[in-house]
């Protein structure tokens, strides 16, 4: 049964390679494909190794949006995103200070690179911007195509790093309910998807710290695919949501899988890449009952003793509701407590229990939302 599932999965998988081929082939001989861009996905590092993501594209002009897009604008933009034309096996150079290194994209138009900066090239600002530059010439007589990836380090001052999920944890999507999720998907935009009520105070007071001046890193682990990159982005722009590298996944048929892997899989695989990149400081995880980020992040506690500072996860569903309290009951054993709460508000008020957020945040985010007592 598993070599016949193989089989299938090989076959299928060179089916939609020769398809994405023959329509990029027939697109520049139609004059479908008048330019291409590189798609930077940003990423993190340390001071000894800069890893990040991206991809190279059609570029289709989406564009940021507008508070007054309609919601067939809203639609329209999506529908490009989703719809992709990736450009393959092309050569993509990335130049920190004076040293470069060159990827080539697979079939799906992603590149990969882990940078070492070197004594001789140290790291002197937490956002590191690294050049991108397309070697080949994949449109005649087309300039140069250019881009930036910024890459995140976190100072030496930092206290805690913050690990957060981003579907039905900042903001409410529907995860769980495909119909749902479907429609605020292509329907709204960064201006018209509200995050939930103190979130965004929330984390800037996370970002501050204890003293309320500090720089702690934000790290966002989602299981929404990477043709959402520039919408997240702009989302957590407009909703000043403290910024931070994004971790997405890529969707349909791969090599290895039928549908890219599972959600548990991808998000315990990026959170522990996360771990083994940023050594020196511990972590506070926050995700939601709808989708197995308890589980997840009990493994993690596992995998990495001591790192772990706190869990919080938002209760959005009642039928996991039991499930969860019996797996913060497992991860008390490991000295690490996981909080269930209902709203934003609880979570704050036990952060500035615990001194990890200053009086002066808490009660600019309590002024600017006191009206709020069910979803604070």
């Amino acid at each position: 049964m598993v070599k016949i599932k193989r089989l299938a999965l090989s076959a299928l998988y060179a089916v939609k390679t020769k398809f994405s081929t023959a329509k990029l082939i027939l697109g520049k001989k139609l004059g479908l494909i008048r330019s291409v861009m590189i798609l930077p996905y940003g990423g993190f590092g340390n001071k000894h190794q800069l890893f990040f993501l991206g991809r190279v594209l059609r570029d289709r002009g989406i564009g940021i949006s507008q508070l007054e897009d309609n919601k067939w604008k809203n639609f329209v933009k999506m529908y490009k995103r989703f719809m992709t034309w990736e450009i393959p096996f092309v050569r993509v150079k990335a130049s920190f200070n004076k040293s470069s290194m060159i990827a080539r994209t697979d079939e799906e138009g992603y590149f990969r690179f882990e940078l070492k900066p070197g004594e001789e090239h140290p790291v002197t600002a937490p956002w590191m911007d690294i050049h991108l530059e397309l070697m080949d010439e994949v449109i005649k007589g087309n300039e140069k195509v250019r881009a930036i990836s910024r890459v995140y380090v976190p100072s030496h001052d930092a206290e805690y790093g913050i690990i957060s999920d981003i579907d039905d944890t900042i903001v409410p999507t529907g995860a769980t309910r495909v119909r749902e999720m479907l429609k605020t998907t292509f329907f709204r935009n960064a201006h018209t998807r509200i995050p939930f009520p103190g979130v965004a105070e929330f984390y800037q007071s996370l970002s501050k710290g204890s003293n309320g001046t500090g720089y702690n890193p934000f790290f966002y682990v989602s299981s929404s695919p990477w043709n959402l990159y520039d919408f997240l982005k702009e989302f957590m722009e407009v909703h000043n949501i403290p910024q931070g590298p994004l971790l997405l996944r890529d969707i349909g048929i791969t090599r290895e899988n039928f549908f890219s892997g599972s959600h548990t899989e991808h998000k315990l695989k990026q959170v522990e890449r996360i771990f083994k990149i940023i050594k020196n400081i511990p972590f506070i995880l926050v995700g939601d009952s709808g989708q197995h980020d308890a589980e997840i992040y009990l493994q993690v506690v596992k995998d990495f003793p001591g790192r772990v500072k706190m869990i919080y996860i938002r209760d959005i569903s009642t039928l996991s509701h039991k499930k969860v309290l019996k797996i913060a009951e497992e991860v008390k054993r490991y000295g690490v407590e996981m909080m269930l709460v209902k709203n934003t508000r609880e979570a704050a008020y036990h952060a500035l229990s615990h001194r990890w957020i200053s009086d002066n945040a808490f009660s600019s985010a309590l002024s600017e939302k006191q009206d709020d007592e069910n979803d604070f």
